[in-house]
């Protein structure tokens, strides 16, 4: 097994993570492209892909 691969992230541990609520998590994905992948019915995460969105600036656009 790849010690280097990175884990997914439920969406409870995401909003922890982020500090931020289950609606901005959404509101993110759906407006603003934050990277996620549903498998079946949950959200999963990678933090990596979403510390790179962050940081190019795409969550605080309007």
């Amino acid at each position: 097994m790849d010690n280097n691969l990175e884990r997914w992230y439920s969406m409870r541990e995401f909003m922890e993570y982020l500090g931020v609520g289950r609606d901005t998590v959404l509101d993110w994905m759906k407006h603003r492209n934050m990277p996620s992948t549903k498998n079946g019915r949950l959200w999963k995460f990678k933090v990596s892909e979403v510390d790179a969105w962050m940081k190019s600036g795409v969550a605080t656009d309007k």
